[in-house]
């Protein structure tokens, strides 16, 4: 037999440990009877591997080859009953890729793998230290030193992954702990002093350098225009300085950068500061217009939310396992809850009135009286300055001489920073550094899913009634006349027929009309009635033609049956659409997992907008757990004009604002829009963005002198909003009222500079699908963590195809993106439209239960429900970054997924 079939016959399971061997034994693979050379008993490298590369002498060989063959016929004769009962056709035999000796002895090799790890395991349950003498006699030592203490002490990783590992090992993370994930099965975390080993690298080994310099961070003063406590200063972050700074310096120092700031090209110094200058332009705006996620008082602990949301169906804090008469029963003994109100009083439930069922009778846990009576009026005052900006101040004496309490930006100010922002991201070797960066985190994500994939699915496995199905997820974009399916409204209008023929529904051309009477003029009746003659799904037409899609609003393509069904202002005061509202949140109720974040328009025509809107609601009791509302505004302000309604652009912020501030000063002026407000999260400018914006002026007008037809750009509509939403938000904080956040429609196609005025002043954005084309804006947006509600589905419709979506893109790269719906009605073809969703992306991105998981957990954190909520669903530490806020027993989210993310980001915003 040649010595090429000995060692591919030799079992692995030789009694004698590898490191037992004697580096200095002549190799199978030399001929026989040569002696070692210095160098190969230098350098311990070439021994670390498998054990058939190490052979002893050909007499311990021969020796091993024949108890092999007598063990193997030992198991042919034990089986031979059952190789008589085969057929031939299914006996394997030995070929050039398959022998059965060696699959035998590999099968007995993994036998005892497992019963070594049950053996740990069970020693691990009982309070011993898990460590087996197999593995730990494999284990070489590599030591952990951080930076600038020199020898230290040494962890003992496997001789498999040591063998290409640097000296430095894992980075230290805080107190001065290894960081080694306790996932990691081939890991043993047991730290001892140990001698200097063959095995280890040595210092001079550039891949060590590298690797060490790279967990060694240090703060670049230079290049910071702000604080930043998560700076990694003085602790080193896992796996980013290699990418950092790598390229930029001959001579490597800390944290891959050269060893000198002097030595650090211009170049790189002026790109991070522009960077960073940008971010802290940012934070200036979303600081003034209390918009920080820390700002709204509804988030605090004494925060009452009414109509009270459900009781989670079982709390360890309240019912410990183990209490009442059952410690597996869901229906445990003890006190009532309570609630605290404004004041922090406890307030417990009234027994009086029963708990309604979720899904059943919406709205009947709702009573106005209890609401009542609103708080008084403030002694504070507001008033519209010369540049159309609602100001506060503290007395009418204060009013008169202008002195505002709060300083909101001008508009002169706000152009120059937006010049700012457009300047630098059309900046040619700031574009090249952020396309480079946002390239390197997407290789990056790559590169950990290859190594942790299926670390994180076993984590995931381990989490109990938790999956992708059972996990919170919001609708953070959804158009409230549109968030019912079609097949869903075609039943609904087809049940009104048949009920309600004869009630009186619209009032047209001076005459009453019947619900009867209305389809008569159409023609049509409820036979007639279909999915094709309702004719609002947006279809190939509809591509680059967002004319056409507001056309699909019209059911059959009529106006008035768009009045009558899904108007809140029509002849029967919005009944019909409050019926099919109260349909859809009674499925949302029962999925108990979905919430949505509803979008309903005030226009700005008049200044009763908001009392008949607050009255529709709260008349028709449109209170769930699972809803909460956003304002749109429309710009639609060339077709006011056009038709005659207004003056001016004044005319619109007036009628948008002033309600609001009226009844911030006095709630009892506006009781019900009071009551609404507490339900609304914040704002948003809705309309064609693909529309030329002809710039007309050199200097923008104020408002008061906009009297032109042509409508004002969009970042003129998104200043005004965002500056007396500012105003606002500060005064209502005083009086401890819920505040508002800017979240408009934005990048979904037309100019890119609606994005760098999103950046300045909004909380978080929809669509941004044009973020692919300006790569500096795109970073800008991942390193501040910018929340961006994409649609897929209704971009697929409107203005881009689904496989050139940038949605699966911004994933991998870290950026903060939700999936939403958008418009149901004109996309969706299921009951649950935002399923399908996930489910559509899924399925076209190849997006595994982790990253679905940690989608669902990023609408949670972008939406504007109460945090208590939020600690319910995701944990009572959800508010904080990286494994510190995850629980995985409520997002199902690993937390190697959670500190990857966090580590690179960190990494990102240390340069």
């Amino acid at each position: 037999m040649s010595q090429q079939q000995r060692l591919h016959i030799v079992p692995p399971d030789s009694p004698e440990p590898l490191e037992a061997r004697s580096s200095t034994e002549p190799s199978a693979l030399q001929p026989h009877g040569a002696q070692p050379s210095p160098k190969d008993d230098d350098d311990g490298d070439d021994n670390i591997g498998s054990p058939y590369l190490n052979g002893e002498s050909n007499s311990t060989e021969d020796q091993q080859l024949d108890e092999a063959m007598d063990r193997t016929r030992d198991d042919s004769s034990l089986s031979g009953n059952v190789a008589q009962t085969m057929l031939p056709r299914d006996r394997q035999r030995r070929t050039a890729t398959y022998d059965y000796a060696y699959e035998k002895s590999l099968s007995h090799a993994e036998a005892k793998l497992f019963y070594q790890r049950h053996q740990l395991e069970s020693k691990y349950a009982d309070g011993e230290i898990p460590q087996s003498p197999a593995l730990s006699s494999r284990s070489t030592t590599v030591p952990v030193m951080p930076a600038g203490e020199g020898e230290g002490e040494y962890l003992s990783r496997p001789a498999s992954i040591a063998s290409r590992m640097s000296s430095q090992g894992d980075a230290p993370l805080a107190h001065g702990q290894p960081s080694v994930p306790e996932t990691l099965s081939g890991y043993s975390p047991v730290l001892r002093p140990q001698p200097a080993s063959p095995l280890q690298r040595k210092p001079s080994d550039g891949f060590t350098t590298l690797d060490r310099s790279s967990r060694n961070f240090a703060p670049q003063s230079s290049i910071s225009n702000e604080p930043k406590p998560h700076l990694p200063s003085a602790e080193g972050v896992y796996g980013t300085g290699v990418g950092t700074g790598a390229g930029f310096g001959a001579a490597q120092g800390p944290g891959g950068f050269a060893s000198s700031d002097d030595a650090i090209t211009t170049e790189l110094r002026i790109i991070c500061q522009k960077i960073q200058g940008l971010l802290d332009m940012r934070h200036k705006y979303i600081r003034r217009s209390l918009q920080t996620s820390s700002d709204n008082p509804r988030d605090q602990p004494g925060w009452a939310i009414y109509p009270p949301p459900p009781e989670p169906a079982w709390d360890d804090e309240t019912y410990p396992p183990g209490t009442g008469s059952m410690s597996n029963s869901m229906t445990m003994s003890g006190a009532p809850r309570t609630t605290t109100n404004p004041k922090g009083e406890p307030v417990l439930p009234s027994p009086a009135r029963r708990k309604r069922k979720l899904g059943q009778d919406i709205g009947e846990d709702f009573f106005l009286e209890d609401l009542l009576p609103v708080p008084g009026p403030s002694r504070m005052t507001f008033a519209l300055d010369e540049n159309s900006v609602y100001q506060v101040y503290e007395s009418e004496e204060a009013c008169k001489q202008r002195q505002p309490i709060f300083n909101i930006p001008s508009l002169r100010e706000f152009y120059m920073d937006l010049d700012t922002v457009t300047e630098v991201s059309t900046d040619g070797p700031t574009k090249s550094f952020a396309f480079k960066r946002l390239s390197y985190l997407e290789g990056k994500f790559q590169l950990h899913v290859l190594l942790n994939e299926y670390q994180e699915m076993a984590d995931s496995k381990k989490v109990p009634h938790r999956d992708f199905y059972n996990v919170r997820k919001v609708d953070t974009h959804v158009h409230h006349s549109a968030c019912m399916n079609q097949k869903h409204l075609l039943r609904f209008i087809k049940s009104k027929i048949k009920k309600s023929p004869d009630e009186v529904v619209l009032f047209r051309d001076g005459k009453h009309l019947t619900l009867r009477e209305v389809f008569e003029s159409i023609n049509l009746t409820a036979y007639d009635l279909s999915i094709d003659t309702l004719d609002m799904h947006a279809h190939k037409d509809s591509f680059h033609r967002f004319d056409k899609f507001n056309l699909k609003y019209n059911p059959v393509g009529e106006s008035r049956l768009r009045e009558i069904f899904l108007k809140t202002d029509n002849f029967i005061k919005g009944r019909y659409l409050a019926e099919i509202t109260k349909e859809v949140i009674s499925d949302l109720e029962s999925s108990k997992y979905q919430m949505a974040e509803w979008r309903i328009s005030i226009y700005g025509r008049s200044l009763d907008e908001w009392d008949k809107l607050a009255a529709w609601v709260v008349d028709n009791k449109l209170f769930s757990p699972n809803i909460r509302w956003l304002i749109q505004v429309p710009r639609l302000y060339d077709v006011y004009k056009s038709s005659g309604m207004m003056e001016n652009f004044e005319e619109v912020i007036r009628n948008v604002y002033q309600p609001l501030f009226e009844v911030t000063k006095d709630p009892s002026s506006h009781p019900k829009l009071h009551i609404f407000l507490q339900r609304v999260v914040g704002f948003d400018s809705v309309d064609d963005e693909s529309k030329p914006e002809r710039r007309l002026f050199r200097k923008f007008p104020i408002p008061k002198k906009w009297n032109t037809k042509q409508n004002p750009p969009y970042s003129y509509w998104i200043y005004f909003m965002f500056a007396n939403m500012a105003s606002l938000n500060n005064w209502r904080k005083q009086q401890g009222f819920n505040t508002f956040v800017l979240r408009p429609h934005c990048g979904e196609a037309g100019d890119p500079d609606h994005l760098a005025a999103a950046v300045l002043c909004c909380y978080g954005i929809s669509h941004g699908i044009l973020l692919r084309k300006v790569p500096l804006l795109q970073y800008l947006y991942y390193l501040d963590q910018i929340g961006i509600a994409m649609s897929p589905l209704s971009n697929n419709a409107l203005f881009l195809t689904y496989d050139k979506n940038p949605c699966a893109s911004f994933f991998r790269r870290g950026l903060n993106i939700s999936l939403s719906t958008d418009d149901p009605l004109q996309f969706a073809f299921t009951k649950e439209p935002l399923i399908e969703e996930y489910a559509v992306a899924a399925q076209i991105y190849k997006f595994s239960a982790v990253d679905m998981c940690e989608l669902a957990k990023h609408s949670v954190d972008q939406c504007g429900f109460e945090l208590s909520l939020k600690h319910r669903w995701l944990g009572p530490t959800c508010h904080r970054p990286g494994v510190e806020g995850n629980n995985m027993a409520k997002s199902n989210v690993p937390d190697l997924r959670e500190q990857f993310r966090q580590e690179t980001l960190l990494g990102e915003l240390s340069l």
